[in-house]
């Protein structure tokens, strides 16, 4: 008989996520994702002005921030027919990259690496070998000296010492399949610390052309920023020269860093590429940092690659993507549709709650049809992978030469298969080759190209001929399609004398974190860990197996779901 297990909340992510297991012989042979808070988002910005939806939307999450304003902005652009100046895509563009490497660093270090690091072991390590350690495995990284590696060590054992383990708190220090050498540990904990130093760069470039973070400032029709090489409280040269800087920080601490650490962490648990394989499709529309309005394939200029889809784990066939076959069950989900429907597409969706499940504390959920607020996305009928590891497999099929490269040299070094890439192992490594290219292509293209254009005397970042609702159509509907550090996001509006009509988000983590469909399919995460009956799960009490799989989707529930009023208090609607 199956022993059932319950991981709730699952830490180290943003928002609530609870997993139901059932378990035979140390192996997982069920699973249930169950999002226990709801999203109401949508519900809020009906009849509001939809030049205001971006800040709105923005605040689904602390996390993925300019994500969701960028890629409302876009759709709404797209339904009243806006269009934006080069310059102010490109802040776009430079602001959703430098979000990327910002996030997939601290996705790592501060919420993944720690599956795999014994920080307790850390206190065990020669600072001297630690050195060595880091040498061997090609870390060049400027921090890499005795002396900071021995204050590391000291800190971790006052830590140890005083009982308090601080943000080490919670994690499962004495599971025995915790394999790296004390020196690793000590290593991978030094630059866990760093890496808290150095994304504070990434947030600064948002602040240059946002005004702040988190939740930076942006514009229908462009950016709110302004450009002036001659005045101090605009963009100049200072600021330019600062941005500079701080790319170039991103590229040494991901090139001598981050990259080094994950080839390193991942061949002591190389059977791990053979672990927690998930849905054999993959969906994405362009490279990280995408946003095309409207139908993606009519805009593939703004990525190397093109929109696409795989099914089957069949790499040698990149299929054309289109949007109307993205569709959302809620077959179990609390949410209703009209007319007893369980599936929409979002151009037509609803947000309306329809909760049948019990009154918390929960003891269990999985044995109702019904078991989770997040909606079950769907395209062409199948659960889809998105993320780092579907942009990575669509560009290395497409033949992206640095994305061909660069995954052609980690598997050479990892001794793996492309197929393996579908796995716990696969889906980290693929997030560390995406921030490479990430910081690449900001170092590279994206800000030259910005830099370039102001020397020709282009500091436009807004276009006003659409901002007033009277130039509006009465009715128009709009989307856009977004590639997020987590994955696929779009966001669709409807709007209608001049207020949002209908508006719906499909994120990242709703297409992986979905439960059943109609047909009993499961969601990725589900199927990551239950697929084929031989997820591994040691000791219940310690479930550090399925956590190192679910940390590698790095799932933001506040993105899948978010706020609900138990009391049911009416939403107050400010009036302009």
């Amino acid at each position: 008989m199956a022993d059932r297990v319950v991981i709730d909340p699952l830490t180290r992510i943003e928002g609530h996520l609870r997993i139901e297991l059932e378990t035979e012989a140390g192996a997982i042979v069920k699973a249930w994702s169950e999002a226990t808070q709801f999203r109401g988002i949508e519900t809020i910005l009906k009849d509001r002005d939809p030049r205001d939806a971006w800040a709105f939307t923005q605040r689904i999450c602390g996390v993925c921030t300019a994500v969701h304003a960028v890629t409302s902005i876009t759709a709404v652009e797209n339904a009243i027919g806006a269009t934006p100046p080069p310059q102010a895509l490109l802040i776009r563009d430079m602001i959703m990259e430098s979000l990327a490497i910002q996030d997939h660093v601290i996705h790592f270090y501060h919420l993944h690496a720690l599956d795999f690091v014994n920080v307790a072991n850390a206190v065990k390590a020669d600072p001297e070998k630690t050195l060595e350690f880091a040498n061997a495995i090609g870390s060049t990284w400027k921090g890499n000296t005795v002396q900071r590696f021995a204050q590391v060590r000291d800190t971790v054992q006052g830590i140890l010492d005083s009982g308090q383990l601080s943000i080490f708190t919670g994690g499962y220090w004495g599971h025995p399949d915790y394999r790296l050498p004390p020196e690793a540990d000590l290593m991978a904990v030094a630059h866990y610390l760093d890496a808290l130093e150095f994304q504070r760069s990434m947030i600064r470039i948002h602040t240059v052309f946002g005004g702040k973070n988190p939740h930076p400032n942006f514009l229908v029709g462009g950016m709110a920023c302004t450009i002036d090489p001659n005045r101090s409280e605009s963009i100049n040269q200072v600021q330019l020269g600062d941005i500079k800087n701080w790319i170039d920080e991103s590229v040494e601490f991901v090139k001598t860093c981050y990259i080094p650490d994950g080839l390193a962490i991942l061949g002591v648990y190389k059977d791990y590429f053979d672990i927690g394989a998930s849905s054999p499709n993959y969906l994405a529309v362009g490279l990280s940092g995408t946003a095309y309005p409207g139908d993606p394939n009519d805009n593939v200029q703004r990525s190397p690659i093109k929109p696409g889809v795989i099914f089957d784990d069949d790499f040698s066939k990149v299929l054309p993507f289109d949007p109307a076959l993205v569709s959302e069950s809620i077959a179990s989900a609390w949410l209703t549709y009209p007319d007893g429907k369980k599936t929409l597409t979002p151009d037509i969706g609803e947000t309306e709650v329809d909760y049948s499940g019990p009154t918390p504390p929960y003891e269990w959920l999985g044995d109702d049809d019904k078991y989770t607020w997040s909606k079950a996305p769907r395209y062409d009928g199948r659960p889809m992978q998105v993320g780092p590891i579907s942009r990575v497999l669509l560009a290395y099929a497409q033949g992206h030469p640095r994305t061909v490269e660069i995954v052609n040299g980690a598997a050479e070094s990892l001794d793996i298969s492309l197929a393996q890439l579908n796995s716990t192992a696969g889906r980290t490594l693929a997030r560390a080759v995406e921030c490479l290219i990430s910081a690449e292509r900001l170092a590279e293209e994206t800000f030259p190209e910005f830099v370039a254009n102001l020397k020709r005397g282009d500091i436009s970042v807004f276009d006003a001929s659409r901002w007033a609702p009277s130039s509006w159509p009465k009715e128009a509907s709009g989307y856009c399609f977004a590639e997020v550090p987590r994955g696929n996001l779009s966001h669709w509006v409807t709007v209608k004398n001049g207020k949002i009509d209908r508006y719906q988000c499909v994120v990242p983590t709703t297409w992986l974190s979905g439960g059943r469909d109609e047909e009993d399919v499961m969601g990725p995460y589900e199927t990551s860990l239950a697929g084929n009956g031989k997820h591994p799960l040691v000791d219940p009490s310690q479930p550090l197996e399925p956590l190192r799989t679910i940390h590698s989707f790095d799932p933001c529930m506040s993105c899948a779901v978010h706020v609900l009023d138990t009391d049911g208090q009416e939403l107050q609607v400010a009036e302009s």
